[in-house]
């Protein structure tokens, strides 16, 4: 590891550096070096001869020597970048650079972010003396949870040989810069599915290993993962080996949640979850250095499915034409309050046609409560036909709720056998 050192909010590389009483040195480790390829055409003056002094130098990758790519170590030469989500790691030294004995020294480290003041000293009980030329040493260690600036406040006090009680502060300031851009999206099924898809961009200028990116679904959903396939019986990532996010590039990863089956039996409470769960994010950068985000919860716009809802359990994809086929719905009383009283009507259209009694009793369907309907129809028209044509009566309100468009058939000639 290489060391930095700050001067009166300057940076300065140095191996150690007294400053009064202290000095305080950023720990970072050493990146690969990077050559600058100089090649030229075999036609051209130079011939074979650039080609060769690369093939030669010890600092290119044998075989590779065309791409910026080294195989030595170099060390940093200024502070970098640090970035939300890694560990902060610094080395403190105090240091009595006078003749004389100073007795009660106490170190104290605070990190001063924009909204919270937290004490990083590893320990905060007082040295007894030092002695000239002697040091005390302290590592110490935070991982960064916040973007912009920090400032390290470092803060020595001890006593002279005279009895005379001597305080001084130094200040460190470096700014802390946002890895990851992560936006997301979401679909609301008729089926109570959530689908999340998170799209995550890595805007640092170097290339990131992704080592996990996971949901946490809230307590009401459980959640599956989309972002592999099943090949000769084992899960393989959709992204292959491609395991690297390189810089400005954008990865998509698709989540379904779920509710719990004691969630989904009680409308009304899936009707107004809005929190969804939060992104969990685990990279590696350079020579291992570890970086973790979890993002805040995130939250959807609940769908809004108003007094009744109807949505399909079961449907074929396709069906012969002018034969009948069956379709199950559910009826759910999205209401908490309210009781009602329904009747079913089925109004034919130019392809669709229902079969079955129209405006037949539901009975009374509870708050919160659902049933479940067996409807046939058949249709006349081949081609993908849209299912429309249900209405649904609340005999107490008098209010009547049009169901149009709720799902798609693809209607072939009975001539065609049609898979079950």
């Amino acid at each position: 590891m290489d060391c930095y050192s700050w001067k009166r909010g300057k940076r300065r590389k140095a191996c150690f550096l007294s400053l009064n009483l202290t000095s305080m040195m950023r720990l970072t480790k050493p990146t690969l070096f990077t050559n600058i390829p100089v090649t030229c055409e075999e036609k051209d003056l130079p011939g074979d001869l650039f080609n060769q002094l690369m093939r030669d130098d010890p600092s290119t990758v044998n075989g590779a020597e065309v791409l910026m790519l080294g195989e030595m170590l170099t060390l940093p030469q200024n502070f970098g970048n640090i970035f939300l989500g890694e560990t902060f790691s610094s080395y403190i030294s105090v240091h009595n650079d006078s003749n004389q004995v100073v007795k009660d020294i106490l170190v104290k480290a605070d990190l001063q972010t924009s909204s919270q003041r937290l004490n990083l000293s590893a320990s905060n009980a007082a040295v007894a003396e030092l002695k000239p030329d002697c040091c005390i040493d302290d590592v110490i260690h935070h991982e960064v949870k916040e973007i912009g600036t920090h400032i390290l406040v470092c803060a020595v006090s001890y006593t002279t040989q005279a009895g005379e009680k001597m305080y001084f502060r130094k200040f460190f300031k470096f700014q802390v810069l946002k890895p990851l851009d992560v936006k997301t999206k979401f679909y609301n099924a008729e089926t109570d599915e959530v689908f999340l898809e998170a799209q995550i961009q890595n805007i640092t200028t170097s290339p990131m290993f992704m080592e996990k990116v996971s949901l946490e679904p809230s307590i009401m959903y459980n959640v599956t993962e989309l972002n592999s396939v099943s090949q000769a019986g084992e899960c393989v990532s959709t992204f292959r080996s491609r395991a690297y996010l390189q810089p400005m590039d954008t990865r998509q990863y698709l989540y379904c949640l779920k509710p719990k089956k004691e969630f989904a039996e009680k409308a009304g409470i899936i009707k107004g979850v809005t929190v969804i769960g939060k992104l969990d994010i685990v990279w590696k950068t350079n020579l291992g250095e570890r970086g973790r985000l979890q993002t805040s919860q995130l939250q959807r716009m609940a769908p809004g499915y108003g007094d009744v809802r109807l949505s399909l359990e079961a449907i074929p994809d396709t069906v012969n034409l002018e034969e009948p086929f069956h379709i199950t719905c559910k009826i759910t009383n999205c209401s908490s309050e309210r009781t009602m009283d329904l009747v079913l009507e089925m109004c034919n259209t130019n392809s669709i046609h229902w079969c079955g009694i129209s405006g037949r009793q539901l009975g009374k369907l509870h708050p919160s409560s659902s049933l479940c309907l067996a409807l046939t129809l058949l249709s006349s028209v081949q081609g993908l036909q849209s299912i429309s044509g249900l209405r649904l009566t609340d005999t107490f309100l008098k209010r009547t709720y049009e169901y149009d468009d709720i799902a798609q058939v693809c209607v072939v000639s009975s001539a065609i056998k049609v898979e079950s």
